[in-house]
């Protein structure tokens, strides 16, 4: 990616990962990433936000060299991730009067990370501030977005946040500033509700925050800028709000068509009652596509047959999935078929445990379903219905 001017003397010099197709090993990137790292220069000083992967350490070189960069001051780090923060060791050793600026919980996991030596930190607090001549940071911290030693960094006198991973969006673009609307909204869903969605509460209580600020713009760690910030945040203020929608979310698997008959009938059932339904079938399932799918649906219905005595393996990744995720889902059940027996049920209840949910009865039949099984689900069908209702988001 080359070096371009965001406003002058402010420069995004990171790198674009075209062909990444998985991050941390569990999540999916169909539209490739950025790692983004920003230049800022005052009249005194030069300050680097942030680096990128080091497999594309050569890159982010090449991009401070083709601006004329001979040296560096500070190194502002925001997240010790290794996306981030993988090419400070090669940056220090490169600018060897270069200063890493950092909270302490940050510091303490560089070091731990990649080994960076104690005597190059300059360790900042809240609202600290590092003046560079003319242009001045001020450190935001905000834990949980998504670790605990995040923090952002506000260009006071351009009004532009560097929010490192808040806001992001894995989307791989040559331009500078968000391409389309709809695309980017999509994007940064996904990336919200696969990296953001179980620090909920947290981001809530940092918008909040960032609303007493004048921000032009808004410079994430991954995907394009915002030149136009009220887009993202009032996005934002949506997914981490309480607000859910008329739709259920249903995965399910099914080995030998029993719980799938039933997750068809089920289906026509919930849109015939005027519920959106949103089904998964889990081996052929992008689950960033189910993640997405969480972030502000009503209810939660999982499909799943039992494996000897048990869920079966998907089903059981689905349901940890939405476990770990939170999503602000209100009510939850179960559909699915066993053999001779088993605790299907028990365990998907049980593993749901940390959403605030209201569980509904199970429809859980033996073998193929009978016409008082599809009775069963139309049963349910309008409990839901009724459900959403009284939460004000299906007309009567």
């Amino acid at each position: 990616m080359a070096a371009r001017e965001i406003v002058p003397g402010v420069f995004a010099v990171g790198a674009i990962d075209w062909d990444r197709r998985l991050f941390d090993e569990l999540i999916p990137l169909p539209d490739g990433t950025t790692y983004n790292s920003y230049l800022v220069r005052g009249s005194e000083k030069t300050a680097l936000i942030d680096t990128v992967d080091p497999t594309k350490t050569a890159e982010l070189v090449r991009n401070l060299e083709s601006i004329g960069v001979d040296s560096i001051d500070y190194i502002v780090s925001s997240h010790a991730e290794q996306d981030h923060s993988g090419s400070i060791p090669a940056m220090l050793e490169r600018f060897g009067d270069a200063k890493v600026v950092t909270n302490q919980k940050c510091r303490d996991f560089l070091v731990d990370l990649l080994h960076v030596p104690e005597d190059r930190f300059v360790v900042i607090g809240d609202g600290d501030t590092l003046d560079l001549g003319g242009r001045t940071f001020e450190f935001i911290i905000a834990p949980w977005v998504h670790w605990p030693e995040t923090m952002l960094t506000y260009l006071k006198e351009d009004r532009i946040l560097f929010s490192c991973d808040l806001f992001g969006s894995h989307y791989a673009t040559s331009t500078l500033y968000v391409p389309d609307e709809g695309v980017i909204y999509e994007s940064a869903k996904r990336y919200y509700a696969e990296i953001m969605m179980p620090f909920r509460s947290s981001i809530k209580a940092h918008l909040a925050k960032l609303a007493t600020r004048d921000i032009d713009r808004i410079a994430p760690s991954h995907g394009p800028v915002y030149d136009y910030p009220a887009f993202i945040v009032d996005a934002y203020r949506d997914w981490t709000g309480d607000a859910v929608t008329n739709t259920v979310v249903l995965p399910y698997v099914s080995m030998h068509g029993s719980t799938e008959t039933m997750v068809k009938h089920f289906v026509d059932a919930l849109m015939e009652r005027g519920i959106e339904v949103q089904p998964f079938n889990l081996p052929k399932t992008d689950t960033g596509d189910l993640a997405k799918a969480l972030v502000d649906a009503a209810t939660v219905v999982i499909g799943a047959p039992t494996v000897i005595f048990g869920p079966h393996p998907q089903a059981v990744y689905a349901t940890y999935l939405a476990n770990l995720l939170r999503p602000k889902t209100r009510y939850a059940t179960v559909i699915g078929s066993y053999g001779w027996g088993g605790k299907t049920v028990e365990t998907i209840v049980e593993m749901l445990g940390r959403l605030k949910v209201e569980f509904l009865d199970p429809v859980y039949v033996k073998g193929l379903p009978k016409e008082e099984d599809f009775a069963a689900l139309d049963r349910l069908a309008d409990e839901i219905a009724k459900k959403h209702r009284e939460a004000g988001i299906l007309s009567p």
